[in-house]
């Protein structure tokens, strides 16, 4: 098969592809913003008559605590983890980027990890559409 041809409908697939994910995301964002409406609406009910859950023919809903943490100075927090060596706090994974870069500012150095590396196909559009 001629290449050209391959990456032309490469490129077609793709545009298709973010097209429809557009029409998605912006259709999911008007659905999110009522039912955030109709969850405002429940909370309102569930702490007006002091409830923690709402039991209808339809469904249960229920009111629930979720908490968030984030560390909004992370020198600080960095300092917190060293005097409590509570490094379990964090989630175990790599920024890829960086520790790309690390390893390509330092060659002589051999941490402690495992790579894998596979070749794969970038297309970018071409002057022709």
């Amino acid at each position: 098969m001629d290449t050209g041809k391959l990456v032309a409908a490469y490129v077609k697939l793709r545009d298709a592809r973010n097209e429809l994910k557009h029409k998605f995301d912006e259709e999911d964002a008007e659905l999110r913003k009522k039912m955030d409406k109709i969850e405002q609406k429940l909370l309102d009910l569930s702490k007006e008559h002091g409830l923690d859950s709402l039991k209808t023919p339809y469904g249960t809903a229920s009111r629930v605590v979720r908490t968030r943490y984030w560390a909004p100075d992370w020198d600080a927090f960095t300092k917190f983890l060293d005097e409590h060596g509570s490094y379990d706090l964090l989630e175990r994974r790599i920024h890829q980027g960086n520790f790309k870069q690390f390893l390509e500012s330092n060659p002589d150095i051999q941490p402690p990890v495992n790579a894998d590396s596979r070749y794969s196909i970038m297309v970018r559009r071409g002057n022709k559409s």
